[in-house]
């Protein structure tokens, strides 16, 4: 069983930054591609990024050159890095991990952008 524990989210103005953490709690597991969807009121939930064990990232084109997903492999953690953040960011951030084939979720954490 790997948990992901999420950190980072808040209340930020527009234009803002926040960088959110996921990190799995067992560091024997091998991870496979971990990332990042969001779900806003009313709305279905949205791929936001994902990297792969050797560094390959795929940003929706929405967050395209305004947020970057990277990962410490040794630590079994993930970040994102959200710049230029805009009221349509506002959304409950969940972070993912691929073990073996097998989806893991963490709790989510909320991320509020006001204009």
């Amino acid at each position: 069983q790997v948990q992901l524990v999420e950190s980072g989210g808040g209340l930020v103005q527009a234009g803002g930054s926040l960088r959110l953490s996921c990190a799995a709690s067992e560091m024997t597991v091998r991870i496979n591609t971990m990332g990042w969807h969001r779900q806003a009121p009313g709305k279905q939930r949205e791929l936001v990024a994902t990297i792969t064990t050797g560094g390959t990232t795929n940003t929706a084109n929405s967050v395209k050159g305004r947020f970057t997903i990277s990962r410490v492999n040794a630590k079994n953690t993930a970040y994102l890095q959200m710049n230029s953040l805009k009221p349509e960011d506002t959304a409950v951030y969940y972070c993912y991990a691929n073990v073996g084939g097998y989806v893991y979720w963490g709790q989510g954490t909320q991320v509020t952008v006001s204009s």
